[in-house]
């Protein structure tokens, strides 16, 4: 389930990898053909070319817009939207919406919330007026909420009841996780010891049972790390424990997506960065990046060369390394050496309702998380009446992503009808799968000393993308915050002093100590019409703190992290 915006969706070609094959066509204002050497500015705005249209991509370059730049963001896919985006599907004689991933956000995702209300969607989106996660014991088929209790207890003290409330474990497992609750907020993430040590492991010697490592933490974990707690690092382990559950009692209340993702991030982008005077071009690749004595020249497939004041580079981590210009700084090989790590989605149109509510949680079964998109899809104005659209959300998926669709058919829907008895008499009109391999950057111990920071040694050149050192892991609000801050490097480079944007707080990363250290895709085309292949991810934790500044100032306001909210 997690999210990330800058891999693409896998129904596309794998020649599309990074940023697309093609270049040319175009949307919002147009930069048209012919015009890139000795191209004429607009006076005193600095151009700002931004690569990769993912949601970190752009979230860079509204603030370069908001920040009186001129943004161009280049994407080689057909839509903006990266990971976060959707396709249309044909189903019977109308065509669904099918979102590459099921994608839910935190409260705390606050550069995530601030961007959908800079694009104006937030009445598209759901949020909780409380935590309340519905979960399915697949043991004894009963079941349980992890839910945040009404009385306004203070956080940390808000967790103990959801927690002793919560029936998939035993008494003294649901004692044993509160304390262990508390003590994981307060490890140092940036601490190597931390960052290199496991999150299963840390749970083993700290008197967690296996029963609670995977009711409780890998609940958690696994959809937001993408990745067993075995397989984990523990200092990201430890900042969606804190960050979702223990700094704010509201902090881990959930929101979701009632449109497709489409309609909330791409399309909303290309009209935002249309009005504020920024142009977009998709299916257009950058094969190129150059510093120059007066700037950056961006080349293009074709030989079009753009000119620029400052670049922000927001694809995944290989494009990133082939494209690096010479003296940046950033060691390519650690950027090869990030990894992978893949989700798979399974996709079920029943002729009738089988789920209840709008998700589901799944313990004890190889189902992970149930999303309810019959509305979002379109299926409920163009399906048979009272048809529903499940997606199921498998995170961490070694074991699957290589298993033939029709395998992967047959575990998942004999799974449902064990699990659900309205699923037995259901007719399936429709199963399919998607997946993705390069899902994520595999959050692995040892992970943070591989990412970089947005700053690059080059003036006016930045990274951005879910991989680059945020201190979150890889989700929407990763991808948003890692956008922001990049944006503020490349602006900062070219003279620009962000004065009308609200500060985020910062500590520069020479300064970083265990005070100061509590802050926290390339696809593969369709299997058949039946059986397509598109990526997924999981649940975005995050606090709203730590974006990298060319500043060496430490901003202790809060904000947040570029967008109001």
């Amino acid at each position: 389930m997690s999210a990330q915006g800058d891999t693409p969706p896998a129904h596309w070609s794998e020649d599309a990898g990074s940023l697309g094959a093609h270049a040319g066509t175009e949307q919002g204002r147009s930069e048209g053909q012919g015009r890139s050497e000795g191209q004429s500015r607009d006076a005193g705005r600095g151009r700002v070319v931004v690569i990769g249209g993912g949601l970190a991509g752009i979230a860079a370059a509204l603030v370069a817009a908001d920040e009186g730049a001129r943004p161009v963001l280049l994407e080689g896919r057909p839509r903006l939207g990266g990971q976060t985006t959707s396709f249309q599907r044909k189903f019977q004689d109308g065509s669904l919406w099918i979102d590459t991933g099921q994608h839910v956000f935190m409260r705390c995702c606050t550069a995530y919330r601030g961007l959908l209300a800079r694009l104006g969607v937030t009445h598209l989106t759901t949020l909780q007026q409380r935590l309340d996660v519905e979960v399915l014991i697949a043991g004894s088929l009963t079941r349980t909420r992890l839910r945040r209790t009404r009385v306004p207890l203070p956080a940390p003290l808000h967790l103990a009841p959801a927690l002793l409330g919560y029936r998939a474990l035993p008494l003294a497992d649901r004692l044993r996780a509160a304390l262990a609750a508390f003590q994981i907020g307060r490890l140092n993430q940036r601490d190597p010891k931390v960052d290199g040590d496991s999150f299963g492991g840390w749970l083993q010697r700290h008197g967690q049972s296996a029963a609670a490592t995977e009711a409780l933490w890998e609940l958690l974990t696994v959809a937001t790390l993408n990745a067993p707690a075995a397989e984990a690092s523990l200092g990201l382990a430890a900042k969606v424990v804190r960050t979702g559950l223990l700094d704010g009692a509201d902090a881990g209340d959930l929101g979701w997506p009632e449109a497709p993702l489409q309609q909330l991030h791409g399309d909303a982008a290309v009209r935002a960065l249309t009005a504020a005077g920024g142009t977009v071009r998709t299916g257009t690749k950058a094969r190129a990046i150059v510093r120059t004595s007066t700037g950056w020249e961006v080349t293009l497939d074709g030989g079009e060369v753009l000119r620029a004041d400052g670049v922000v580079l927001a694809v995944p981590p290989p494009a990133a390394a082939d494209l690096l210009p010479e003296g940046s700084g950033v060691d390519r090989a650690r950027l090869r050496e990030l990894g992978v790590s893949p989700i798979i989605n399974i996709h079920m149109i029943y002729d009738r309702p089988v789920l209840d509510s709008p998700m589901l949680a799944v313990v004890g079964s190889p189902i992970q998380w149930i999303f309810d998109r019959t509305v979002s899809s379109g299926l409920a104005k163009v399906g048979p009446p009272g048809a529903q659209y499940l997606a199921l959300s498998q995170s961490a998926a070694q074991e699957w992503i290589d298993q033939p669709a029709n395998d992967l058919r047959a575990l998942f829907v004999e799974e449902m009808r064990r699990l659900f008895p309205a699923a037995r008499e259901a007719e399936l009109l429709e199963v399919f799968v998607t997946r993705e391999r390069t899902a994520t950057f595999d959050q692995a111990p040892g992970s943070l000393r591989l990412r970089p920071d947005q700053a690059t040694a080059l003036p006016g050149f930045a990274l951005a993308g879910t991989w680059t050192d945020t201190g979150w892991p890889a989700t929407m609000e990763g991808a948003v915050r890692s956008g922001i801050a990049a944006a503020r490097e490349t602006l900062a480079g070219m003279g620009v002093s962000g004065s009308t944007l609200p500060a985020a707080d910062h500590v520069p990363p020479t300064a970083r100590s265990e005070s100061q250290g509590s802050e926290s895709q390339g696809g593969e085309s369709h299997d058949s019409a039946s059986q397509g292949e598109v990526p997924t991810q999981s649940m975005a934790a995050a606090d709203s703190s730590t974006a990298h500044t060319a500043t060496t100032q430490k901003v202790t306001s809060k904000s947040t992290g570029g967008f109001p909210v």
